[in-house]
């Protein structure tokens, strides 16, 4: 490798928010409220799950490293039918969060008062035992507000309620009349984004017994614009993030790709530490709000409960220190989709499988794990918009036969020993191949695996500037 450095990745985390009562801000849901008022929020919450739902939901325990997609694969469907009796919120490498302490944590991330939080809830609410515990900030929550106050506020100023369990026990404000980058919706997006981003990193560094000090370098991946007028998308949301959580002596900065961001964000940490700029780089995704609730129209059409009702974040350590065994980001194995390539299934897996592997003398034979875009079909499905892991191995496993590597009675079996099921919320960003790096680092330690290659997709032609789509990918390996 170059320079004789490898950037070695040690672990992962994954966790996830069940924020039911924020699903009515997802952007889809509030356009909805707004056009067709509180009939749609009423139907909405009478379809919503409950935390013990959630945490007994089958992918959302492979997503936190208790269930391997393997056994999930095997897991009688409907999975939201078929819940796990002995499912925990805590898991290998994550953990399940509830509303209440989200809120908590949300205030705690809170510097301009934006959030006004009942102090009744805060008194009843600030002996949580969860790891977000050692990130409450009591500077913050010492602020509470009288019910009275939070009632006034969005009667006359029209904040955003913030309700649990029914019941209003805040509300949000905007904090400039005249700027829509401040305005109460997109502030709420963005706190909810750098409060579930830090208990992400503030569940590796825990789990990983790492000191928040002796972090370098952050690089945020999530999907957001932080900004004013000025600078809509401006961040830094990594050194927001990691002030939160302690790591006082840390640069960053932010990487926006869309939905690939996260593989980007892991090629730039492995470049950093390979070119020795530091010896070590966090890489960490926040949840995104604006895409809860985003298929609840379908779902409840199907009468399936409203499966996007969660945050999803993810967090990972790379380091230029480790020992034979320990898996490394191949640099030498990167695949991008170019300008001038097209678009299409076909040209992005030839762009970000095929050509990458021929070009270091490998094939997907050697290829033990694809991570592709892994969304729970659960999600997708109903809302006709495919199993989109299943179309992703199809594609590579097709061209590998029109390439004639593979026999055409032979894609099931390639399919399915090279391949998942989806298990990630549709996050954007987070499911996006990471979520499988943690199962992969363990077996490629354990010498399960060999090699495995994260693959993910971007679409540029949300943001209106082109049409063109993205796509990156890397191997991980030991």
């Amino acid at each position: 490798m170059s320079m004789n450095t490898k950037s070695y990745i040690h672990s992962a985390a994954n966790i996830l928010v069940h924020v039911p009562e924020l699903v009515r801000f997802g952007s889809k849901c509030h356009r909805e409220i707004e056009d067709s008022g509180n009939g749609f929020l009423q139907k909405l919450n009478e379809n919503l799950r409950n935390f013990e739902e959630v945490v007994s939901y089958p992918p959302n325990q492979t997503f936190i490293g208790n269930l391997k997609p393997e056994k999930l694969q095997e897991k009688s469907k409907p999975w939201f039918e078929n819940l796990l009796s002995s499912a925990t919120r805590e898991g290998v490498f994550g953990e399940i969060m509830d509303q209440s302490t989200f809120y908590m944590l949300l205030k705690s991330a809170d510097d301009f008062d934006l959030f006004f939080l009942d102090s009744s809830f805060i008194n009843s609410n600030n002996n949580s035992s969860n790891t977000a515990k050692k990130i409450f900030s009591d500077k913050f929550l010492e602020k509470g507000s009288e019910i009275d106050e939070i009632l006034k506020n969005i009667d006359v100023n029209n904040s955003l309620p913030i309700e649990n369990d029914g019941k209003v026990i805040g509300c949000f404000r905007s904090d400039h009349d005249k700027d829509e980058s401040l305005d109460a919706k997109i502030l709420l997006e963005n706190l909810s984004a750098k409060a579930s981003g830090a208990f992400a990193l503030n569940r590796l560094l825990i789990q990983e017994s790492i000191d928040p000090l002796n972090v370098e370098y952050i690089i945020s991946c999530s999907e957001e614009a932080i900004g004013d007028r000025y600078n809509r998308g401006g961040g830094n949301l990594a050194k927001a993030i990691g002030e939160m959580v302690g790591c006082k002596n840390a640069a960053g900065m932010d990487i926006k790709a869309f939905c690939a961001a996260p593989v980007y964000a892991l090629i730039h940490a492995a470049s950093l530490i390979q070119s020795k700029v530091v010896k070590n780089v966090v890489v960490v995704g926040g949840g995104s709000l604006a895409k809860l609730g985003m298929k609840a129209h379908f779902h409840m059409e199907k009468q399936i409960p409203i499966l996007e009702d969660l945050l999803g974040g993810v967090a990972f350590y790379l380091s230029s220190d480790g020992s034979d065994g320990t898996p490394y980001i191949n640099l030498e194995i990167v695949g991008h989709h170019r300008i001038g390539s097209a678009s299409s299934p076909q040209e992005m897996v030839e762009s970000l499988v095929y050509r990458p592997l021929d070009k270091a003398n490998l094939s997907v034979f050697d290829i033990d794990k694809f991570c592709v875009e892994l969304h729970n079909p659960e999600i997708t499905v109903p809302a006709g918009a495919g199993d989109v892991p299943l179309v992703n191995y199809k594609t590579i496993a097709a061209l590998a036969v029109m390439k004639k590597k593979l026999a055409k009675e032979e894609i099931e079996d390639f399919i399915l020993e090279k391949g998942m099921p989806g298990f990630s919320p549709t996050q954007g960003h987070i499911p996006a191949g990471v979520p499988y790096l943690g199962y992969a680092i363990k077996d490629l330690r354990e010498g399960i695996l060999k090699r495995a290659m994260v693959v993910a997709k971007g679409s540029l032609f949300l943001g209106r500037m082109t049409r063109s789509a993205d796509g990156v990918s890397v191997v991980v390996q030991v």
